[in-house]
């Protein structure tokens, strides 16, 4: 199955956590500490990373924004005592791919870490564009990077994969329905309207003039579609 590392300070919590992951198969790992776990990231190359948000050492956001500058692909899980938006909005816009609230029950956390790792394999797996070309900006599909005029510009993962896939349609349309499929694995927690906030943000920061997008495209009633330079 998947190798696991778990940053949780909470032993109660995270004996459950290691019993039950164990039980379905999962080679883990962990640690109490925040400023342990870039170390323990280099030293088992987890397949996920399940992250609790307050921690001491360093917290969970610190760890976000560390991984990421070094891993765009690890899946990671974030574990919140606070239920407010500001929380969930931050850890997701530092790349988390996905976020619970305490106290969740241990039945959906499996189904959230099945999720997680059923995408990962799908997209290590599947065929897609290397690259993509935005008027004055590129994006690496392969490196998560994306630069324009020189510039880097910091894109979510859910913005590398969104984007991702409207490339690969190679210029059909692709319905909200379809992208909150493909992009967020029929999360029922979002709807199509975080798809219409998406692309609004991959517009600001790739398009020439946002207002009146030449490449990332709405087809009014369907959904959206990716025109190539022309």
């Amino acid at each position: 199955m998947a190798t696991i590392l778990i940053v949780e300070d909470d032993r109660a919590i995270l004996k459950g956590l290691e019993t039950n992951l164990e039980f379905e198969g999962h080679a883990v790992h962990s640690v109490l500490r925040g400023d342990e776990a870039m170390p323990h990231i280099e030293a088992t190359h987890p397949d996920l990373l399940i992250l609790d948000v307050m921690l001491p050492g360093l917290s969970g956001f610190d760890i976000c924004r560390l991984v990421r500058r070094v891993d765009q692909r690890l899946p990671i899980l974030l574990l919140t005592a606070r239920s407010d938006d500001v929380d969930k909005v931050l850890g997701l816009d530092l790349g988390a791919d996905d976020y619970l609230t305490k106290p969740f029950s241990l039945t959906e956390l499996l189904a959230r870490v099945r999720a997680l790792l059923r995408r990962a394999d799908n997209h290590d797996s599947s065929e897609g564009p290397a690259s993509v070309a935005i008027a004055d900006a590129v994006v690496d599909f392969r490196r998560y990077v994306a630069m324009r005029d020189g510039q880097r510009v910091h894109l979510t993962m859910k913005e590398f994969g969104l984007l991702r896939e409207l490339v690969s349609a190679d210029g059909a349309v692709l319905t909200r329905d379809a992208i909150l499929e493909r992009v967020w694995g029929g999360d029922v927690n979002v709807t199509t309207r975080t798809v219409d906030t998406h692309v609004l943000a991959l517009r600001q920061k790739l398009e020439p003039n946002p207002s009146q997008p030449a490449f990332i495209l709405t087809v009014h009633g369907v959904g959206y579609r990716f025109a190539s330079a022309r």
